[in-house]
């Protein structure tokens, strides 16, 4: 019943069906999930795309290629360059207006990527702990991207992500392991950041100065005890990003928007809307 929830509306968009979630009307916001194993946009913005939808929002979570229940084709090499344009396609399926991205970790890199390469298409921006500057590989990125699928690695990398572990029950990560288990999915999610993986981090980065080019309004976001994304990558951003505003979340990790969903869905409601 809950993997069910994860499997939204299906798109072909370039040879790769993709799944996707679109809640409610108004300005089209759309959301990049991060790269956990066995993540989906449902998994990472369920408790915020109808809460942020009802400020008069039309939200739109697809699962990035080669996660959820997007499609993995054969042949197709994972980079920076052919999420961005997969998510390009996706997004003028759906919307020739100018849109808002939020985007988690690596989506914040996928969104960043996306305004550098068509400033024209975004008008907002929200990065919540954004991979989007290359930064010394922390190890708990290192154990998320070569993770070995057991479920009780999946219960200690659950735990990497929240700042509180009680959030991470049994459950939660039998869950998250089955749909890592998925015909395919570990295939394609361990030749996404093969090793060395600070190659793999800096390949998703973008270049500072492009970055500081960037004018686009935007709401950095951050867990001040993130042990994934250190804090100080949000830091950069805001100082690159004339205009930018900052907010740290304490006794926060990697989960702002589960571990402070009814802020995070405050906050960023009234940034979008």
């Amino acid at each position: 019943m809950t993997e069910s929830l994860e499997i939204g509306s299906q798109i072909t968009i370039d040879g790769i069906k993709t799944n996707y979630h679109d809640i409610g009307e108004g300005r089209p916001v759309f959301f990049i999930h991060g790269s956990g194993p066995g993540v989906s946009s449902w998994a990472n913005w369920r408790l915020n795309l109808a809460p942020i939808a009802a400020h008069g929002a039309r939200c739109i979570a697809p699962d990035m290629a080669g996660f959820g229940y997007t499609d993995a084709p054969d042949g197709l090499r994972f980079s920076r360059d052919a999420w961005v344009e997969h998510f390009a396609a996706f997004v003028d399926s759906q919307t020739h207006d100018k849109i808002s991205i939020v985007g988690n970790s690596f989506g914040g890199a996928i969104a960043l990527a996306y305004a550098i390469r068509f400033p024209e298409r975004v008008d907002r921006l929200v990065l919540m702990g954004a991979v989007g500057l290359d930064f010394p590989i922390t190890q708990e990125l290192d154990q998320v991207w070569g993770h070995v699928p057991t479920v009780e690695n999946m219960v200690e990398l659950m735990k990497i992500f929240a700042f509180d572990p009680s959030l991470v029950s049994d459950d939660l990560a039998a869950l998250r392991h089955r749909a890592a288990m998925r015909p395919g999915v570990m295939e394609a999610y361990s030749s996404m950041f093969p090793e060395p993986r600070q190659d793999a981090l800096r390949a998703l980065a973008s270049r500072e100065e492009d970055v500081e080019q960037l004018k686009v309004p935007t709401l950095i976001v951050h867990g001040q005890d993130d042990r994934v994304i250190p804090v100080d990558v949000s830091k950069r951003l805001f100082a690159l990003l004339g205009s930018s505003e900052l907010h740290l979340f304490r006794e926060c990790g990697h989960w702002t928007q589960i571990e402070k969903a009814d802020r995070f869905n405050t906050l960023v409601g009234d940034f979008l809307t």
